[in-house]
C-alpha cells in the first residue's frame, strides 16, 4: 500500500511512526508499506530553529518564542507505547511538572491543582506517577524527527489533493511535478493545510476557514538565577488579571539531574524559566510587520501594576521577538473522505489553554493506525490485497477513527473556549468575580481535578481495543 503524509511537523512525525510499528506486513509481493512525507520546509535536524524561524515561520517546528508546550499524561502515554527511549528522549529535552498554581496578578494560589495521571491513585507511590512534561515545540519535533529517515521525507509544496472514491488519490505539486498517486493520504498539514480542501470538493473556497480568537502570545525565557527562591521546583504558573494572563515555569532540568529523562520524577531546575503573556488584540496583527519594541514597550505597561514578584523580575529584562495569533479551527463535519484522513491541527486546532493541541495529536496517530491495522488485518488475503481491499479497509478505519476521535476533540476544544474568556480584557468588578469565581473552585478541589481527570485518564489504545472487540 502506498501512503503520503502531508506535513513533518509533531502530527506528521508521530503518524509515520504510528504507522511503521503497527500496520502489518502485505500479504502480497510486496515488501512494505510505501510511506513518503511532503514537507514544505526544510526539516534538516542540523539547522537551529531560530535560523528556520527567520524565513518558515508558520513550520510546527521553528515556533521559539511562545513556542512551548505540555504534553499531558494521556499524550505521554501515547509515547511511551510507541517507543520507550523516545519517551526518555521528550522529558530529557523538558521538564516535569507534578504541580499547577492558578493565580491572581498579585501573586495568591487560588487553585491549587496535581498533575498526574490514571495511574495516581491514593495508594501510589509519588515516584510511580506520571506528571506532565513541559517542553518547547522544536524540541519534541526534534525528537520525533530525528527516528523518521530522511529518504522518507521529500520537500515539495502540495498544491492539491484529489479524493477519488474509485481508483487512488492524487496528490499535486506547486512546481509541476510529476503527480503521485495514493491509496492513502493523511493530512498532517495544519490549520492552514491543503489536505482539507479534498474533504468538501464542491467548494471554491475553504468551507471551513480557521478562526482567529482574537488573543495574541508573547513569550521567551530568562535565567532561572533571576528568580530564585520565588518558584517551586516541578510547578507551572497560571496568573489571571482584568487585562491579560501570564505563566511561567521552568523549562528544563539540571544537566547533572538523576531522572532527568523520567516523567514520574521531578528534577532540579536548569539554568532557564521560561514565560508566555497572553492577551486580547481585537483586529488580528501582521507578525511581520509589527514593531517589537513597541510590543514590548506595551507588555511592561500592561503587567506594570502586577504584584505577582516573578512577574516583575521577568519584566524587568523583557525582550520580544515574536507575536502569536491564537487560531483555531471550526468543529470539521468529517475528518476523512475516500482515503483522505485528516490528523491534528489540520482536523482541530485547540487554543493553547486546552494544554492538550499536542497531546490529541498523538492520540490521533495512534487511534487511527491502530484501527487502520486492524481492518488491512481483517481483509488480507493470502495472494495479497487488491486496490479496492486497499480502499475499503482504509475507508472503514477512516469512519471508526473519526467516530471516536470527534466527540473527545469537540467537547475540549469547548471547555477551552471557555476557559480563554479568562484571558480577555474585562472590567474591575468582573475582574474580581473572577478571583472569587477561581477561589471557590479551590476551595473544592474535586470539581478541578474531576474535569482534569476526564481528559488526561484517557487511554487512547484502550478506546480503541474496544471497538474492535464490539465488531464480535
Amino acid at each position: 500500500m502506498k501512503i503520503v503524509i502531508i506535513g513533518a511537523g509533531i502530527a506528521g512525525c508521530t503518524v509515520y511512526l504510528e504507522l511503521k510499528k503497527h500496520l502489518p506486513k502485505p500479504s502480497g509481493p510486496e515488501a512494505d508499506h510505501e510511506i513518503t512525507i511532503y514537507e514544505t520546509y526544510s526539516t534538516d535536524l542540523d539547522v537551529t530553529p531560530e535560523q528556520r524561524q527567520k524565513n518558515e515561520s508558520t513550520h510546527s517546528s521553528t515556533l521559539v518564542v511562545g513556542g512551548g508546550l505540555g504534553i499531558a499524561v494521556n499524550g505521554l502515554n501515547v509515547i511511551r507505547r510507541l517507543d520507550e527511549d523516545l519517551l526518555k528522549d521528550i522529558v530529557r529535552g523538558g521538564y516535569v511538572i507534578a504541580a499547577s498554581y492558578l493565580k491572581n496578578k498579585n501573586g495568591s494560589i487560588l487553585v491549587p491543582m496535581k498533575n498526574t495521571g490514571p495511574n495516581a491513585s491514593k495508594d501510589t507511590d509519588p515516584a510511580e506517577k506520571m506528571k506532565t512534561v513541559v517542553t518547547s515545540r522544536h524540541s519534541l519535533w526534534k525528537a520525533l524527527r530525528s527516528r523518521v529517515p530522511d529518504e522518507n521525507i521529500v520537500n515539495k509544496r502540495i498544491s492539491e489533493v484529489i479524493a477519488r472514491p474509485d481508483g487512488k488519490n492524487l496528490v499535486r505539486f506547486e512546481d509541476a511535478s510529476s503527480e503521485v498517486e495514493a491509496d492513502l493520504v493523511i493530512g498532517a498539514d495544519g490549520v492552514r493545510g491543503t489536505a482539507k480542501r479534498a474533504l468538501f470538493p464542491d467548494s471554491k473556497e475553504d468551507p471551513y476557514p480557521p478562526h482567529y480568537e482574537g488573543l495574541v502570545g508573547v513569550g521567551g525565557f530568562i535565567p532561572s538565577a533571576d528568580v530564585k527562591g520565588l518558584v517551586e521546583k516541578g510547578s507551572i504558573s497560571f496568573v489571571h488579571g482584568g487585562n491579560g494572563f501570564f505563566g511561567y515555569f521552568f523549562s528544563e532540568s539540571a544537566p547533572s539531574a538523576e531522572h532527568r529523562d523520567s516523567p514520574y520524577h521531578v528534577s532540579e531546575p536548569g539554568d532557564s524559566l521560561a514565560w508566555w503573556s497572553t492577551y486580547q488584540i481585537t483586529e488580528r496583527p501582521d507578525p511581520k510587520t509589527l514593531d517589537m519594541a513597541d510590543v514590548t514597550r506595551q507588555l511592561r505597561e500592561r503587567h506594570a501594576n502586577w504584584k505577582d514578584p516573578v512577574i516583575q523580575k521577568i519584566l524587568q529584562s523583557l525582550h520580544v521577538d515574536s507575536m502569536y495569533p491564537t487560531w483555531t479551527s471550526p468543529p470539521l463535519p468529517t475528518w476523512e473522505r475516500d482515503g483522505v484522513v485528516l490528523v491534528g491541527d489540520a482536523a482541530h486546532a485547540l487554543p493553547p489553554t486546552s494544554g492538550q493541541g499536542s497531546s490529541q495529536a498523538l492520540e490521533d496517530a495512534e487511534a487511527f493506525a491502530l484501527l487502520l491495522a486492524h481492518h488491512l488485518r481483517k481483509s488480507a488475503a493470502p495472494e495479497g490485497m487488491t486496490l479496492l481491499d486497499h480502499k475499503k479497509a482504509i475507508t472503514a478505519a477512516a469512519k471508526q477513527y473519526t467516530a471516536l476521535r470527534q466527540p473527545r476533540v469537540t467537547a475540549i476544544l469547548k471547555h477551552a473556549q471557555q476557559m480563554q474568556e479568562k484571558k480577555r480584557d474585562m472590567g474591575v468588578v468582573q475582574e474580581y468575580l473572577m478571583y472569587g469565581f477561581l477561589k471557590i473552585m479551590g476551595l473544592f478541589p474535586s470539581l478541578v481535578t474531576n474535569e482534569f481527570a476526564k481528559v488526561v485518564d484517557y487511554n487512547i489504545a484502550d478506546q480503541v481495543a474496544q471497538i474492535i472487540a464490539s465488531e464480535g
